[in-house]
């Protein structure tokens, strides 16, 4: 059941997920890993890894919806900018 409970955990933010990742890939470039343990951490590692693409992707259509809510990026706009850049 600590398997359960170790995907469960979700880390406080993005940041800490990554730190952790990067503590558990140190954990497993070791000789000394521990074997018992071997599956528990890459499974954890991999629970992280998929909650950080779930944050990343959220990130992501909020910032498009924003965008497109701005019209930001409308094609002529670019055409403009990169007339400016021409003279």
């Amino acid at each position: 059941m600590a398997t359960k409970k170790a995907q469960s955990a979700d880390p406080a933010g993005y940041a800490e997920a990554m730190r952790e990742v990067e503590s558990i890939l140190s954990e497993l470039d070791s000789p000394s890993v521990d074997v018992d343990v071997l599956s528990t951490k890459v499974e954890r590692a991999s629970f992280l890894i998929n909650w950080c693409n779930e944050r990343i992707s959220s990130a992501q259509m909020t910032v498009d919806a924003l965008v497109a809510d701005l019209g930001v990026f409308e094609e002529e706009d670019d055409d403009d900018f990169e007339d400016e850049d021409d003279e």
